[in-house]
């Protein structure tokens, strides 16, 4: 059964023979799910990065330093362009504003965009009119990797070749190369047997990988409604970027 708990654990088992790779999680939703994730981590000694909406410095701000406190850093997985309706200076403001407040809770020196799918503005474009690294950001990860080296791999849509229903959790210009070096894949069991497999061309490239943590839970309830939910939300990407395109 994949993105549950137990799936997870043999990721982090698998990713044990590779050589260079990060973890990435935009926590979307369901924080404490954050946790949970980081709380595997911890137990594998394993560390990753946690980005987290403003939505959520104020009502979990605890499990914030909790999975800080496990070894683990945090960022700000910002909108401010979408939640300012396009207005830079306003979004910039903005995203100043709320920085602020994370790093009154826990240090920050990393931010990534969260997709905002719905949203015609793309909050990666603030960037263009400001210096995101003179806030003391260190690592956007959009913006800084290096993808000529490194393949990036998110389960956006529940499902790591999600790339065909994403808005913008992808990186066009490598995944025409990605396919033809077999570094595209459907499941996690996919990924887990390439990382097991010496010499996969996944061992060629250093790997970005990217979870949203509320999909990964103990099979169950919780887990059917996520699963029924994120068909529902595939549908109105794809109708989006047929749209778009």
């Amino acid at each position: 059964m994949d993105f549950t708990t137990d799936k997870y654990q043999e990721l982090l088992k698998a990713l044990n023979n590779h050589n260079n790779f990060k973890l990435r999680h935009d926590v979307d939703l369901r924080p404490e799910y954050a946790l949970r994730i980081a709380q595997l981590e911890s137990t594998a000694g394993v560390q990753a990065t946690y980005y987290f909406r403003a939505m959520h410095f104020d009502s979990h701000s605890e499990t914030i330093k909790a999975i800080v406190a496990l070894g683990h850093t945090t960022g700000y997985h910002y909108e401010n362009l979408a939640t300012c309706h396009g207005d830079i200076e306003a979004a910039y403001s903005d995203f100043c504003q709320n920085l602020g407040k994370l790093r009154k809770i826990v240090p920050v020196n990393t931010a990534c965009a969260h997709g905002s799918p719905r949203s015609p503005w793309n909050s990666q474009d603030i960037w263009e009119h400001h210096d995101i690294h003179s806030l003391g950001i260190e690592y956007e990860p959009m913006l800084d990797t290096d993808f000529s080296s490194t393949l990036y791999l998110t389960d956006t849509g529940r499902r790591w070749d999600g790339y065909r229903v994403s808005v913008r959790d992808k990186v066009p210009k490598y995944q025409e190369q990605w396919n033809r070096e077999g570094l595209t894949f459907h499941t996690t069991d996919d990924i887990i047997h390439a990382l097991n497999i010496t010499g996969h061309p996944i061992h060629c490239w250093d790997l970005l990988i990217n979870t949203h943590t509320q999909r990964w839970m103990p099979f169950g309830v919780n887990w059917m409604i996520e699963a029924s939910a994120q068909n529902i939300k595939n549908i109105a990407k794809m109708i989006i970027v047929c749209a778009k395109y």
